[in-house]
């Protein structure tokens, strides 16, 4: 059986156009997301967290879109404020504040220090909540914890201590317009 030789030649152009394909899509579409920022500017609304909570962004502030992820019971949004890291996470919860307090020590403590003493604190939509301050080498930080219906809501914003000065004000005014419409607080 003879195969005609303008038939294997289409075979093997063919063959050679869906490797090219397969080589763009693995090479070219990596290359193209490198070369894209990861924080992009965020709007000035309310930006949904995820399981019902919302923020306000502080002016200014850029959205890490590689580290942030809304979904319906929890979510994660990143935001810089300069070089300052300003993260909120939700999730289910069923305990009390201060066993939320304590869950989010336990994980700051994995690479950072305490300092300071806790202080009550409140949103301006009446979630309360607990606020601290954490320390590691070359940088400071905050935390803040809130419960709300039935999430945790963990607040932490690190930086060098200059930076963190510099942006302090916008990000306590964004943490204030931290709002839960998932339910009853």
């Amino acid at each position: 059986m003879r195969v005609a030789r303008g038939t294997l030649l289409r075979n093997l152009a063919g063959s050679i156009g869906v490797l090219c394909t397969v080589a763009g899509l693995a090479f070219g579409l990596p290359a193209i997301d490198s070369a894209l920022p990861a924080a992009r500017p965020v709007g000035a609304g309310p930006y949904p967290v995820g399981g019902g909570v919302t923020v306000t962004p502080p002016p200014g502030a850029r959205l890490d879109v590689t580290l942030t992820r809304p979904r319906d019971t929890r979510g994660t949004a990143v935001f810089l404020v300069g070089t300052v890291r300003y993260v909120i996470v939700v999730a289910p919860f069923d305990g009390s504040l201060e066993r939320a307090a304590q869950r989010l020590r336990d994980k700051i403590t994995r690479g950072h220090q305490i300092t300071g003493k806790e202080f009550p604190t409140r949103t301006a939509t009446g979630l309360d909540g607990v606020q601290g301050t954490y320390a590691a080498s070359g940088r400071a930080g905050r935390y803040l914890v809130f419960l709300a219906g039935d999430v945790a809501i963990e607040v932490t914003v690190a930086g060098s201590a200059p930076a963190l000065r510099a942006a302090l004000g916008a990000i306590e005014a964004s943490t204030r317009t931290i709002a839960y419409r998932g339910g009853t607080p």
